[in-house]
């Protein structure tokens, strides 16, 4: 990358705390935020659920939730069973369902350079069965594929017979 020629001399100028990755990190600043991040786009929507999943303590979990709803990444969505209390689930929003390229990149690369073995999951089109990715481009118009539109699967080597 290349800075334009009156940004060059960085030490002229500092976007500081209004840097919108700052901004990201400052939501996302735990291991178990990113979790229950993954958590829901994995389909997870309940308290107790998160906390299983995540192997995190419930206040922890409580934490990045109260975080990742502050943030509006999540809502909460009451729901109630029958004979029991009304409780909440959490389900992204739309500015949550944004985040997947990200999330997606960070899988993409841990695959690529943590996983000796292979990538333990892979995220494919449901529609090609092809494995999805993220780039960058300069065309912002080309389609993108939806999280509906998406399938976890084993990668073949993982399968079973």
């Amino acid at each position: 990358m290349e800075f334009e020629p009156r940004l060059r001399d960085r030490t002229r100028w500092s976007i500081g705390e209004a840097c919108s990755m700052t901004k990201l990190l400052n939501v996302l600043s735990t291991k178990t935020a990113f979790l229950a991040l993954r958590e829901c786009f994995y389909g997870t929507t309940r308290f107790e659920d998160f906390t299983e999943r995540i192997g995190a303590s419930a206040p922890a979990v409580s934490r990045a939730l109260k975080q990742l709803e502050a943030a509006r990444i999540i809502t909460r969505v009451p729901y109630q069973e029958c004979g029991k209390r009304v409780r909440d689930e959490y389900r992204l929003t739309p500015a949550g369902e944004d985040l997947l390229p990200v999330l997606v990149a960070l899988v993409q690369w841990g695959d690529k350079y943590l996983q000796d073995s292979g990538p333990p999951l892979e995220l494919v089109a449901a529609g090609t069965q092809r494995r999805i990715g993220v780039r960058v481009t300069d065309d912002l118009d080309a389609p993108s594929i939806e999280p509906e539109d998406i399938q976890i699967r084993l990668p073949a080597k993982r399968r079973s017979p």
